[in-house]
């Protein structure tokens, strides 16, 4: 079995997460363009290594950034958004 650590509720099975995408930074909603939105939206990076994702653990409904290696699907680091 998978384990993923809440930062919240400490180690628990994967399947009680939900995984909530990239954590990209949103442009600015007054000045951005459409061509700024689609590819915030649309454009990915999928290339193998470190990425910042948001995941969401559904009993306690705590939202959190966890550090995934999308190479080797392990999960370097978890945290809250604001730590």
């Amino acid at each position: 079995m998978k384990i993923m650590t809440c930062p919240v509720n400490g180690p628990r099975p994967l399947q009680e997460f939900v995984y909530g995408g990239d954590l990209t930074e949103m442009p600015c909603p007054d000045q951005a363009t459409d061509e700024q939105w689609a590819a915030y939206v649309f454009e990915r990076d999928g290339a193998p290594g470190l990425h910042k994702e948001w995941w969401y653990h559904a009993p306690s409904g705590v939202w959190f950034i966890a550090e995934r290696d999308t190479g080797t699907d392990e999960i370097c680091r978890t945290y809250l958004y604001n730590d």
